[in-house]
């Protein structure tokens, strides 16, 4: 087995199950998090610090899940104020592509490695290793963090140079976003026809029209129960995210508006399938 010692950083609804993925696989593990009480899980088996520069020290390659651009900037910033020759960085936020790339560069001139990773997935795959990883980055970087991504994905794509895994993490959250909506409305209307929504929801995930994504969102919908496992104010910022990038399309102002509609009626911490709360009929 590879004897890096591996850091992470940041053990949020994802990152925790990501963590737990690398201390199952048996690899020397050293974990950080701001909430201390999210180190907890990690005690027993791994290294806990209560600061990001020891965590730093410690490790060979160090991966990262944080929650936005903001707190990615934090982080890193303390990063490189750290002598990191040698060692390897894995992002595996969802930030903006530039921030992302002007991050890799910092961390070059310091002689570290960079690697954007986002992922593709919610909680159920990230505590399952089966997250699909994205990566923007140099080859060789890769088959340094391979073993250790391995153990949170079951499928590694690399893109090309630093910023492309960003690149598609974001264009396929754009795509869900519409997916999303789009189930949303079409749900409202088998509602308004007097169609029961498990009936609905079996004839879309039958059909053509079905995927993972409606599968894993249609017992939220019939039990009219959205616990986050992707938060809505989260789908808001890669949209906004994706608008930074370029995107320019027809759908793109209005998934801003109904995004931010429920945004601002409360509904941020609920999944992102919650958006059927903020456009359904008034009175219904």
């Amino acid at each position: 087995m590879n004897r890096e010692n591996i850091g992470f950083i940041g053990l949020g609804n994802m990152g925790n199950p990501m963590a737990k993925n690398l201390e199952r696989a048996g690899f020397p593990l050293a974990v950080y998090n701001r909430n201390i009480a999210r180190t907890t899980d990690f005690a027993a088996q791994s290294t806990v610090y209560s600061e990001v520069t020891d965590l730093i020290e410690a490790s060979d390659v160090v991966f990262t899940m944080l929650t936005n651009d903001e707190a990615v900037e934090e982080v890193y910033g303390k990063i490189l104020e750290q002598p990191i020759s040698g060692k390897l960085f894995v992002d595996m936020s969802t930030i903006a592509q530039d921030v992302s790339i002007n991050l890799a560069n910092k961390l070059k001139a310091k002689g570290a490695a960079f690697l954007d990773a986002p992922v593709a997935g919610s909680t159920k795959p990230a505590a399952e290793g089966t997250l699909i990883i994205m990566v923007g980055g140099e080859q060789t970087n890769l088959e340094r963090a391979r073993p250790y991504l391995e153990k949170m994905g079951k499928s590694i794509k690399h893109l090309g140079e630093n910023g492309k895994g960003i690149a598609a993490k974001l264009a396929i959250n754009y795509f869900l976003s519409i997916l999303y909506q789009g189930l949303a409305e079409t749900i409202l209307f088998s509602d308004q026809l007097g169609i029961e929504r498990s009936e609905m929801l079996a004839i879309i995930n039958e059909s053509a029209s079905g995927s993972g994504a409606t599968k894993v969102k249609t017992p939220l919908l019939v039990e009219g129960n959205y616990t986050a496992a992707f938060a809505l104010d989260l789908m808001l910022k890669d949209i906004r995210l994706a608008q930074q990038a370029g995107a320019a399309y027809p759908l793109l102002d209005t998934l801003l508006e109904t995004y931010q509609k429920a945004h601002d009626k409360g509904l941020g911490q609920l999944d992102v399938i919650g958006i059927i709360e903020s456009i359904k009929p008034s009175g219904v």
